[in-house]
């Protein structure tokens, strides 16, 4: 551009771009490969996802499905046998002792966990001192609940000469090592999981603070108590949260394996009171070298775990509220 004279203000005036004696306006030359470039470094920070998603989901995934039509004993090349792995399941008894000890697990300990977890999340949102302190103290047993040393601990407290047995002692009742009782043994278990409240109970303590307070003041106006309140403002409000935690706590409890191998000793004892389906795949797999029916049992896993989350989905939209509904 060139400046001229401006007759009213004295002032420098613009002349206008493409005026006569001025050339086109120039423009910023692209610079070549610049989105190649931006790609190019896109797929180098996906690359280690990428490799782990192939290595270690995938790849496994695709070679279970293979073995689970084979007899696979890990020395031998593989042998292919169709359907006969998932026939044998309909015949073999610790099979259905496996999947009843799970299914029982599954049934009582994500109830009484979730409902635990809300209770405690409940008084955490009435605004004690030191939140944040109560917040990360109870949220500690998830990091640790499944950890074999929290195992160990469990295994030492429920044992014959434990804490659990001394404190009852000083009531006058006596038993003995819950974990040598096949009608004690899974209750230790159940306990175990309901300890690892935390998880569920910090997310829950965030769906509580997304509910308006308005709504509380009107009710409190009509008269409604802290029963009535609750049961027709806060479950209704929360029951996205736990539909999301119900969702992840049932996947977590069928996967569950860490527990019963270390309190059973990996026998999943006694007289398989402590079965979990997990823990009978890796007694065929790995102690049984029989890889072809512990991957067909795991897919069957799969499938169980699947048809639950989407019977869930289904029922979900009976009794989930949400917002924009």
């Amino acid at each position: 551009m060139t400046l001229t004279s401006s007759k009213d203000t004295g002032r420098p005036a613009r002349k206008a771009p493409g005026a006569a004696g001025e050339g086109p306006p120039r423009r910023r030359a692209k610079r070549p490969g610049g989105r190649r470039g931006q790609g190019l470094v896109a797929h180098l920070f996906l690359l280690p996802w990428m490799i782990g998603m192939v290595a270690v989901t995938a790849g496994p995934l695709i070679a279970s499905a293979v073995l689970a039509f084979t007899d696979y004993d890990l020395l031998s090349p593989p042998q292919f046998i169709g359907l006969d792995n998932f026939v044998r399941m309909a015949g073999d008894e610790r099979f259905w002792a496996a999947v009843r000890v799970t299914l029982v697990y599954v049934l009582v300990s994500v109830p009484l966990q979730l409902g635990f977890a809300l209770f405690l999340a409940v008084v955490l949102d009435k605004g004690l001192r030191g939140l944040s302190l109560y917040r990360s103290a109870f949220y500690l047993p998830s990091l640790l609940g499944g950890s074999v040393a929290i195992a160990i601990l469990w295994r030492q407290i429920f044992g014959e000469s434990g804490l659990v047995n001394h404190v009852l002692g000083w009531f006058g009742i006596e038993l003995g090592s819950w974990l040598q009782d096949p009608s004690l043994a899974l209750s230790t278990l159940v306990v175990l999981n309901v300890w690892t409240f935390g998880s569920p109970m910090v997310i829950f303590l965030a769906g509580l603070r997304q509910i308006p307070e308005e709504l509380y003041e009107a009710s409190m106006i009509d008269g409604a108590g802290r029963v009535r309140r609750f049961v027709s403002i806060t479950i209704p409000m929360l029951t996205p949260i736990i539909f999301l935690n119900l969702i992840l706590q049932m996947i977590s409890a069928f996967q569950a394996f860490t527990q019963a191998h270390v309190v059973s000793g990996g026998s999943g004892g006694p007289l398989d009171s402590t079965l979990f389906y997990t823990l009978y795949i890796y007694q065929r797999g790995f102690v049984n070298f029989d890889m072809g029916y512990a991957s067909a049992m795991a897919w069957v896993l799969l499938l169980v775990i699947a048809a639950a989350t989407a019977a869930n989905f289904i029922v979900s939209r009976r009794w989930v509220y949400y917002g924009d509904e």
